[in-house]
């Protein structure tokens, strides 16, 4: 039985030309690159410059997507931008970046899932998509998480970065197989219990101000891989897909300690894991599209491999995603 599928035409990214290097930060704080590296992974970060916002951030990584697909921006009826970091309370991000493509029909919003918001973007686009309400949808990841760190703070400043990443998918029939191009299912969880181990301490409605990101590393990590892996096990259950299936592991890129307890629990070979985080740090939830990018760039992502996205967030939030190239 044939089946609407929501297929990816193309992706795009774009990061701030500003690097900030372990080495900086260790001349600013109580910290230095060896702590940093042995713990996350991470070496250098981009940070957004001051008359950079999140929208344009989005607009840029939007525009090379379309490049990719071949695509005007005209073609495109749904926008759905995933930010925790964005440019007013009010309107949506996601409206600044319609406005910028020169778009005024469809629908544009922001959501918010933290670093799991471009898996959970992906999931509510595909579902628009595949009831016919839309045609062809943007879907973006995009933070200036810099400008919510306590720069103080060595437990959390080191770990960020800004960026953005996007993709075009397209409402396509497909033969209903797990061969079909395109997204093949995805799924979302959430418990609010776990708030306090990572969270923003400002708010409009709370304390008027935006606030800091606090994290109480220990818990996050000691959390991140069982609900991590038991959102895989339910994408392997619906499509009777196995690790061995999959072409490419691309997972949030939050900390390479999870990441390689996540693929090593999952029986993911290391040379199937797409890893930046070591280049870009933490972007929340423009860091799967940013590592997508990537690998398609350097053309390890080719047609029809099979890939795992998958991410962990505050509140808690997870979530993960099988597509099909």
């Amino acid at each position: 039985m044939t089946q609407i599928r929501s297929v990816v035409l193309g992706c795009g990214s774009y990061l701030p030309e500003r690097v900030v290097t372990n080495a900086e930060l260790a001349a600013r704080i109580d910290t230095s690159d060896e702590w940093i590296v042995q713990r996350t992974g991470i070496r250098e970060r981009h940070i957004a410059d001051d008359d950079e916002f999140t929208s344009h951030l989005a607009i840029k990584a939007a525009r090379a997507a379309l490049a990719h697909a071949r695509l005007d921006p005209q073609a495109i009826d749904l926008i759905v931008l995933a930010t925790s970091t964005p440019d007013n309370t009010f309107p949506a991000t996601a409206v600044a970046v319609q406005h910028g493509l020169g778009i005024n029909h469809g629908a544009a919003f922001d959501l918010q899932a933290v670093c799991s918001g471009f898996v959970f973007a992906l999931a509510t686009a595909d579902n628009f998509l595949r009831t016919g309400a839309y045609k062809r949808a943007l879907v973006i990841g995009a933070e200036t998480f810099s400008r919510i760190l306590d720069w103080n703070d060595r437990g959390t400043c080191v770990l960020f970065g800004d960026g953005a990443g996007a993709i075009v998918l397209e409402a396509q029939t497909q033969p209903g197989k797990t061969s079909d191009s395109g997204v093949l299912t995805t799924h979302l969880r959430s418990d609010g219990r776990h708030k306090a181990k990572l969270f923003v301490d400002g708010g409009p409605s709370s304390t008027r101000t935006v606030g800091h990101l606090r994290m109480e590393g220990k818990e996050v990590f000691k959390h991140a891989v069982g609900m991590i892996t038991d959102v895989i096990v339910d994408a392997f259950n619906a499509t009777g897909i196995t690790a061995e299936d999959i072409n490419w592991f691309i997972p949030h890129q939050a900390n390479k300690r999870i990441i390689d307890a996540s693929a090593h629990k999952l029986h993911i070979a290391p040379q199937k894991v797409v890893l930046t985080v070591d280049k870009h740090g933490n972007t929340s939830a423009a860091s799967i599209p940013l590592a997508l990018s990537v690998a398609v760039k350097d053309g390890r992502v080719k047609k029809g491999d099979l890939l795992l996205l998958e991410a962990m967030g505050g509140g808690f939030t997870w979530g993960s995603a099988l597509v099909r190239w």
